[in-house]
């Protein structure tokens, strides 16, 4: 199981000035910008004190992953250097994932740099919100499905325990991830499938059902687990009371459409709806502020109105599905808009802030052109044989860029108006993607100058 090694002046140098630059770099963040909550934080605390106290009050609205982290670390302070320390570890193993995926600790120090001198990456580590901690459980689950590419096939089934555990622990930290596991375990499953030769009953015996196994039943014995706790809580198969709620992002935009019989609900939302459109251009999280009313105007509780919301949504996607899909094909957009978010007023160096706010322009620049890059290049690389003749690129490269299109479009499918931050979690395998598609440029380019 023990990987080939290089002569070690040839990485630790890469690997010495990458861990500096990270220690430096967040020592600096953690002078100049305190811890920071934001509203989504009081439902995490909430969820961590209930866990503390063996579950009491818990009232579903936050999957248990970023909660649990919370409740472990305790004060503020303690959470900003834990999450502090989750920020060097992504970037050492985007460092270990570069350097072993191209065989050079250089391009090891350029993918673990772009993920450290991410400012949209490193802010986050600042607030208590749940990227940070997703970050890590994807990156973690992406980087032990590489060492599956690695080892020998009897290897495989324990490194899939893996996966399929980080990839589990990621969906429980943030909803969106759910489906993670499930897709990683099938991918690489069928990865020798793909590559096999002769007909499809042949091509089929090589199926990796060892692995397939090892990663999806440790997620869904984690993931049912849960699910079969929400059920016995709140009488809903979810991973949380927040499906209604969640739905209405996308539906609030055409709610005139529910019928006369929920008119007061109907009413109610379109008035907040309205107002934050005024305000802000969008009907996103006006949601938030109409749930009080919306209770007392059609006497249901919390549980019960995201239940009936679900149903007027699931109701209003079908009839008719264009306006949905309309909203769903925004989303998508929005997906790759590559956010930096931030607080100006923590930072504690005003002099400095224009400096900072001129730098987080120019990486958003960046960031937005890197993933217009991915979506132009993915796709002709998957749609277009001559394209993947031309680039060949390692099959683990073809199953990030994979999991980076699936998440794009089951992120938008059940809420839309949080879409830009829910690619926080997968900004960095972006940038590497790109980062292998210039490898193999530069491989063919090499290759086209030698006599």
């Amino acid at each position: 199981m023990i990987l080939p090694s290089h002569p070690a002046r040839s990485w630790q140098p890469a690997l010495a000035m990458i861990v500096g630059v990270a220690l430096v770099e967040r020592l600096a963040l953690a002078w100049l910008y305190p811890v920071r909550a934001f509203s989504d934080t009081g439902a995490y605390r909430r969820a961590a004190q209930s866990i503390a106290s063996g579950w009491s009050h818990y009232d579903g609205v936050r999957t248990p992953g970023y909660p649990a982290f919370l409740a472990l670390w305790g004060g503020d302070a303690r959470v900003y250097l834990a999450q502090l320390g989750l920020g060097v570890t992504i970037t050492l193993i985007f460092f270990f994932l570069g350097w072993r995926l191209w065989r050079s600790p250089v391009l090891g120090l350029a993918a673990a740099l772009a993920h450290t001198l991410n400012l949209g990456q490193l802010f986050f580590e600042a607030h208590l919100l749940s990227e940070t901690l997703a970050t890590f459980w994807v990156v973690v689950s992406l980087g032990l499905a590489w060492a599956w590419f690695e080892v020998a096939p009897r290897w495989r089934p324990w490194l899939g325990l893996g996966v399929g555990i980080s990839a589990a622990l990621a969906g429980l930290t943030r909803p969106l991830f759910v489906f993670l596991p499930f897709w990683l375990g099938l991918a690489l499953a069928l990865m020798p499938v793909l590559s096999a030769h002769g007909g499809l009953r042949q091509r089929l015996c090589s199926l990796e059902w060892r692995t397939l196994l090892a990663v999806v039943l440790p997620a869904a014995v984690l993931i049912g687990a849960w699910m079969a706790f929400i059920h016995a809580r709140f009488g809903m198969w979810n991973v949380t009371t927040m499906t209604g709620y969640n739905l209405i992002q996308h539906t609030g935009y055409y709610f005139e459409y529910v019928p006369d019989e929920y008119a007061a609900l109907r009413d109610v939302y379109l008035r907040y709806r309205d107002a934050r459109m005024a305000q802000y251009g969008t009907q996103t999280n006006a949601i938030w502020q109409a749930i009080p009313e919306m209770m007392q105007a059609s006497g249901l509780g919390f549980y019960d109105l995201s239940r009936t919301l679900a149903r007027l949504s699931w109701q209003l996607i079908r009839e008719p599905p264009t306006l949905y899909l309309h909203y769903v094909l925004k989303g998508w957009w929005l997906f790759w808009r590559a956010p930096i978010v931030w607080v100006a007023e923590n930072f504690r160096l005003p002099a400095l802030l224009p400096w900072v706010t001129g730098l987080i322009w120019v990486e958003r620049g960046i960031l937005f052109a890197t993933n217009l890059l991915f979506l132009v290049g993915s796709a002709g690389w998957f749609l277009l044989p001559r394209v993947r003749r031309g680039l060949p690129l390692h099959p683990y490269q073809a199953l990030l860029a994979a999991t980076v299109w699936v998440t794009s479009v089951v992120q938008t499918l059940p809420d839309h108006g949080d879409n830009p931050r829910f690619l926080v979690p997968m900004q960095s395998l972006v940038v590497i993607w790109v980062l292998g598609l210039g490898v193999a440029f530069w491989k063919r380019w090499q290759a086209r100058r030698k006599p």
